[in-house]
């Protein structure tokens, strides 16, 4: 394999810093046409980046499908090293090897990687953790165009492959709730992860609030550990009813960013952190902010969420692209498709939320970077799994190591 990451272009945005849409037509939303992909998959042979030495003191981790790395992000937190990063989307491999530089990383279709290049960079230290955020958008419930013969939907075949051959202490796969309603996939995936595993792999749906996120989003968790019966009562809720903290909400999570104008950049925080939340996400920071850039909106869209009351719906069809509002918890952040539009209206500003407001709303921390640009910084953050989720399932899986 090349030992370089080519740098893949940003495609041509208009005016407004959006990728304009094509000319949709009729059958667009028909679930015979073929989901189009997003211009940033590479389709050239897998690309293979090598990282630094293998910590000897922390249990390894590999992850595949691994986005921009938020469940790997959750795993660090936790004591976790993550050792390789395997996507297809090339801006998220960028992100993955800016917030993991001593990680080895692969650029490229899952389908084309080789298992034993994974294994001999492993130098014979068995795998502790083997993770996938398989592709969930054929489950998804945003997705106008879900079924169950969505191609995306058999990806998780490709990981029972690397299972196999790996032979991990620990198999974690995650999905989005859709999954549950969508054929047999969860009886088939349990049962197929548990045989290549050679162990008992069961799922569970966990709600992202329980664990300090601000967002209404829930994963459908599987896990599995060889030779224990895993158990989910382990993974720890932070928050809610349950405990002694109440979910963190979007003024808790945003409130100490500053206003921004639409196309306005601010480098430096305004404020001290107000809540324990922004204390959380500003630790690693030295003062100064990142990816904390307006979207450049036309008249017509500031007008629209100028207009519009916070927690309300900004298009009537579209209930889920809400001007937030500072007392709730977000609705579930979308990638939005290959071509994402601004999803959220800020609660006080008239214009969408900058990647480093997305990245709050996702728990992932300030010191967190997000390469590629607005757009596709947009699929990134969509994307991912909340660190504070994974982190979460993370600490109850060490107990077990």
């Amino acid at each position: 394999m090349p030992t370089e990451i080519s740098v893949v272009k940003e495609p041509q945005i208009n005016i407004y810093g959006e990728v304009e849409p094509d000319v949709l037509e009729k059958s667009a939303w028909d679930k015979s046409v073929k989901v189009e992909e997003n211009g940033y998959y590479w389709k050239k042979d897998p690309v293979f980046s090598k990282g630094g030495e293998i910590p000897k003191d922390r249990p390894i981790i590999v992850e595949l499908f691994c986005g921009c790395g938020g469940t790997s992000m959750g795993f660090e937190m936790a004591g976790f090293e993550v050792v390789l990063g395997c996507d297809i989307h090339a801006p998220s491999i960028q992100t993955f090897k800016a917030n993991h530089p001593n990680c080895s990383t692969i650029l490229g279709d899952v389908k084309k990687v080789d298992p034993y290049t994974i294994k001999e960079l492993l130098h014979g230290r068995p795998l502790d953790v083997i993770i996938a955020g398989v592709p969930c958008q054929g489950f998804s419930l945003n997705n106008r165009k879900r079924h169950q013969e969505d191609d995306r939907n058999l990806m998780y075949k490709e990981f029972v492959r690397f299972i196999e051959i790996l032979k991990p202490k620990v198999v974690v796969l995650e999905n989005v709730s859709g999954m549950k309603s969508t054929g047999n996939f969860v009886d088939d995936i349990e049962k197929d992860l548990s045989r290549a595993g050679k162990m008992i792999v069961k799922s569970k749906l966990l709600y992202a609030p329980d664990y300090g996120v601000p967002q209404k989003r829930s994963r459908l968790i599987f896990v599995g550990i060889r030779d224990e019966d895993f158990d989910f009562s382990l993974i720890q809720k932070t928050h809610g009813p349950e405990t002694n903290k109440p979910y963190v909400t979007i003024k808790d999570a945003i409130g100490d960013l500053p206003s921004l104008k639409p196309k306005e950049t601010k480098k430096k925080y305004k404020t001290e952190p107000f809540s324990e939340y922004q204390e959380l996400m500003r630790i690693n920071t030295n003062g100064s902010v990142e990816c904390h850039t307006a979207p450049n909106h036309p008249i017509d869209t500031i007008e629209k969420i100028k207009n519009t009351i916070p927690g309300e719906p900004m298009y009537p069809k579209f209930k889920q692209r809400i001007r937030l509002a500072w007392d709730i918890q977000s609705p579930t952040q979308v990638s939005g498709g290959i071509r994402p539009q601004f999803q959220f209206g800020h609660p006080e500003d008239a214009r969408g939320l900058s990647i480093r407001e997305r990245c709050r709303i996702q728990s992932f921390p300030d010191d967190f970077i997000v390469k590629g640009g607005t757009v596709q910084g947009r699929v990134q953050t969509g994307n991912a799994v909340p660190p504070l989720l994974a982190k979460a399932v993370a600490l109850a899986i060490k107990k077990y190591l």
